[in-house]
């Protein structure tokens, strides 16, 4: 009897130890995405009119040959916006691929902890290929939602 109580209490605490990750990830298209990238474009319905600010840094059409590169195996990497007439930007990132589809990303100050950035940005994942795939971000436009489509082509 003394033995069933200790293994039940022991049960109990390595169930209530154990992490709760709700978050499953989609490790092949995160491998998938691995390397160097470029953003050969940036479209969504009424461009031409309608400006967007991006990840909270700059347009939209700033973006269009930013360089990006992710790493699969720790879910970091790096951005940097280099577009005459442009604000330069350049920083670290943390990123991952979840089941549902979507693209997580956190841009972080150099030095900073992905734990310390409660903010992120969410994006759909679509079109994945050896050699190109595309983030859609929605927003808001006037009462009705977009897509905003960001076009990589992967740099050899």
């Amino acid at each position: 009897m003394k033995k069933v109580i200790i293994l039940s209490i022991l049960s109990v605490v390595i169930f209530a130890c154990k992490t709760n990750t709700a978050t499953k990830l989609d490790n092949k298209t995160e491998v998938a995405m691995k390397g160097n990238w470029v953003v050969s474009s940036v479209n969504y319905p009424g461009s031409e009119v309608i400006k967007v600010n991006s990840f909270d840094l700059a347009d939209s059409q700033c973006f269009v040959g930013s360089t990006w590169r992710f790493i699969s195996n720790n879910n970091k990497g790096d951005m940097a916006l280099t577009k005459m007439g442009c604000p330069a930007f350049s920083s670290p990132i943390t990123w991952f691929v979840n089941k549902e589809g979507n693209f997580v990303m956190k841009v972080l100050d150099a030095g900073e902890k992905a734990k310390r950035v409660r903010e992120g940005y969410v994006l759909k994942v679509a079109n994945v290929s050896e050699n190109a795939f595309q983030l859609v971000d929605r927003i808001n436009v006037g009462g009705t939602i977009a897509d905003v489509v960001y076009q990589f082509q992967r740099v050899n």
